[in-house]
């Protein structure tokens, strides 16, 4: 199995003194997606839960739906064999032009970058479910809780996360990967091989900024609440706006901001 990380080396300058030393770096390399043999999208992502990214990059895609994968988990995703960095996804019926709308590599920075319209990133009409409230005391101790669970940062301090909480804010999954977005589909992916979505019950809380994609996955997997440390763009408030998504950022330091359907935060 390919390693989260790697150990590099490296000069260390500190007050005009250089010194040799090793360290550890998170490793960002392609996985090929391919749809009954047919190849279909290249994603750069941290190696370690590839079928649930593929699902979940699926998923977001709307490739599939978790009606698609219900009763056939296991034979649904196939890894390649060793020495190669592949998954083919099985699709009974599948239609090879579906493949001519992802023809370029997806960065581990932005998941959308791909798309070969503007139009090709809209998310079909979703509304969320899941009307619960959450106190935004339990809000603010997001962060420390994700933080806590990064392990592999813990080696690197390179790697985004994504963490899905429960309502009483127990952690109940963590993804990390070079990309947030990739984070965010190995969380969702993981529900749907589960046959657990939609997440109407949890909160999904990312490291780093809230983008569009990051909502629109969101969206699709069902989850009313999501925030971030830092700031969310401007597609992506209005997306969670239009979705009924809560929609919260600069969580940190005891404080945030609410920028859509607060009603949620009490």
């Amino acid at each position: 199995m390919a390693e989260a990380f790697r150990t590099v080396e490296l000069i260390r300058i500190e007050r005009d003194q250089r010194e040799a030393r090793r360290d550890a770096t998170a490793v960002e390399s392609p996985l090929e997606v391919r749809l009954n043999g047919d190849p279909f999208a290249v994603i750069m992502r941290t190696p370690g839960s590839d079928p649930e990214l593929v699902a979940g990059f699926l998923l977001s895609e709307g490739v599939i739906s978790a009606e698609d994968v219900a009763g056939r988990e296991r034979e649904f995703i196939r890894e390649a064999p060793a020495g190669t960095s592949a998954i083919e996804v099985l699709l009974p019926g599948y239609q090879p032009g579906v493949a001519r709308a992802r023809r370029v590599v997806t960065n581990s920075s932005c998941g959308v970058c791909g798309r070969v319209t503007l139009e090709a990133v809209d998310v079909r009409a979703t509304t969320v479910r899941g009307q619960w409230t959450v106190d935004s005391a339990l809000v603010v101790q997001l962060p420390l809780c994700l933080r806590r669970a990064q392990a592999v940062f813990d080696e690197t301090g390179g790697l985004h996360a994504a963490g899905l909480f429960d309502r009483s804010g127990r952690l109940e999954d963590i993804a990390e990967d070079v990309g947030r977005h990739n984070a965010v589909d190995k969380v969702v992916g993981r529900r749907l091989l589960e046959r657990r979505l939609p997440i109407d019950d949890g909160i999904l809380f990312v490291s780093g900024r809230t983008s569009f994609e990051i909502v629109q996955k969101a969206a699709l997997a069902g989850v009313p609440i999501v925030g971030a440390v830092s700031a969310p763009s401007s597609l992506a408030i209005d997306l969670a706006n239009s979705a009924g998504i809560t929609l919260l950022g600069f969580v940190r330091d005891g404080a945030f901001n609410v920028y859509t359907h607060e009603r949620r935060i009490v």
